[in-house]
């Protein structure tokens, strides 16, 4: 696994020796130690290494060595060279914190498999250490909306080109993609923010009380209306009216709501008397509102009014590549709103999410990830393993993890390389050859 050390512990010279060729010649950066103490003081946290160390050694023992690398760093994988003997305790050291073991005499495949199982697994933890930093010092609608696919990244260049403009806005999405997120973002990053978001959901509210609702009433209105009541509309002078699910707002009231944003003012129930209003209408549906014009179940005049700046949210079927990094922020939300420790996510459990088909999409994936939280991972959720999965290739989420962190770091620094070289750590021909890798072009984040 490239970037990751093996630091290979041996007195055996023999032994030493042959292990290492053997790794070299499987393709990784081994460096070999006869004893331990050395190898500790190398291995501080988040050192991208696997350990391998034999069991008896002079000086500190394998198993010495063991506790005290996991003291530094708990996921470090280390993997135990045991002799005949040695089994029962072995499989104590594993529940201890081992990675694995191997029972001498081993061949060099099977320290070659054995090796790159856990090179690749302190691949992915260190691949979320980094996700996880770069997650607390996110900011501005990249903090809001989170996502590096390109959909994403235009979505978010298309919410702040159009926020400061007074038209309304249709968003369309399937259920759980974060509408009314979007919403927000086109309310909050536009001088409408110092005002109200006022968001209502059309299928949620009773017919009978939804124009009381929205437009408001005077006192003796209507038997039960005491006082003089502000509606949605009104509420939000000056600000955002989110309507979510506007397929689900009645024929009658499509019509009053088409003179509201024709005229931009409402009439009270119970009243004669037009009220100004200077609000913007954003409105969300997950279906073809023009589909449901043509069949009559929407004014095609509401519709057409509406359709003018239309935004489409993808599902999250098809930006698997921003997975890892909604998954790492709402494991920290989880674990913020629970007051646990947030858990690492395995290689195996990240390979699940990955393959999923996420049809609750974003919203979906946040339910997991709280479950996986609180530990409630059995079931027939994505975390649940099951042979039969189709399962992506772990280099492939390996690659989308790379790919999130080098957009990431190229969109803090407006598309200077030498600012993301440095906050990368990586030289300029590296991160070049990356971006000609994934088909990235700095210029595309000034």
């Amino acid at each position: 696994m490239k970037g990751i050390q093996i630091i290979l512990v041996e007195d055996d010279p023999t032994v030493l020796e042959g292990s290492a060729q053997a790794l070299d010649l499987a393709g990784f950066e081994v460096r070999s130690f006869d004893r331990a103490e050395p190898a500790a003081e190398l291995l501080i946290a988040d050192y991208p290494a696997v350990l391998v160390t034999d069991v008896r050694l002079p000086g500190m023992s394998g198993l010495e060595l063991l506790s005290t690398v996991k003291a530094a760093d708990p996921g470090l994988p280390v993997i135990l060279v045991t002799g005949h003997g040695d089994i029962a305790m072995a499989v104590q050291a594993m529940q201890d914190g081992a990675y694995d073991f191997i029972e001498k005499p081993y061949s060099s495949e099977q320290l070659a498999e054995v090796v790159r199982r856990a090179a690749e697994t302190r691949a992915l933890q260190l691949e979320v250490h980094t996700l996880r930093r770069k997650l607390e010092h996110s900011e501005g609608i990249d903090a809001t909306l989170l996502g590096n696919s390109p959909a994403m990244q235009a979505l978010r260049r298309v919410i702040l080109e159009v926020a400061g403009q007074p038209a309304d806005v249709l968003i369309y999405g399937e259920t759980g993609t974060g509408k009314e997120m979007v919403a927000r973002c086109l309310h909050q990053f536009s001088e409408r923010g110092k005002h109200n978001f006022v968001a209502i959901n059309c299928g949620a509210v009773p017919e009978h009380i939804f124009e009381s609702e929205l437009f408001g009433h005077e006192a003796g209105a209507f038997t039960s209306a005491a006082k003089r009541q502000v509606g949605k509309i009104e509420h939000a002078e000056r600000g955002s009216l989110f309507l979510d699910e506007i397929e689900s707002l009645p024929l009658p009231l499509q019509v009053k709501m088409l003179r509201v944003l024709q005229e931009r003012y409402i009439e009270r129930l119970g009243s004669n008397q037009p009220v100004p209003v200077n609000v913007r209408v954003i409105a969300a549906a997950k279906g073809d509102l023009k589909e449901m014009s043509d069949q009559g179940r929407f004014r095609s005049d509401l519709y057409y009014r509406l359709n003018l700046i239309v935004l489409n949210l993808p599902p999250l079927r098809e930006r698997r590549e921003d997975i890892p990094l909604l998954f790492e922020h709402f494991v920290l939300d989880a674990a913020g709103r629970y007051q646990r420790a947030a858990p690492m996510v395995s290689a195996a459990q990240m390979q699940a999410l990955m393959a999923h088909g996420w049809p609750g999409n974003v919203r979906e994936l946040r339910n997991v990830a709280d479950r996986f939280v609180l530990g409630l991972t059995g079931g027939d959720g994505p975390l649940t393993a099951s042979a039969g999965a189709e399962a992506l290739p772990l280099a492939e989420q390996v690659n989308a993890f790379e790919r999130a962190l080098i957009e990431l770091e190229l969109r803090r620094s407006k598309g200077n390389v030498a600012e993301a070289c440095a906050a990368l750590g990586l030289p300029k021909q590296t991160l070049y050859h990356k971006l000609q890798k994934y088909k990235l072009v700095a210029e595309d984040f000034r």
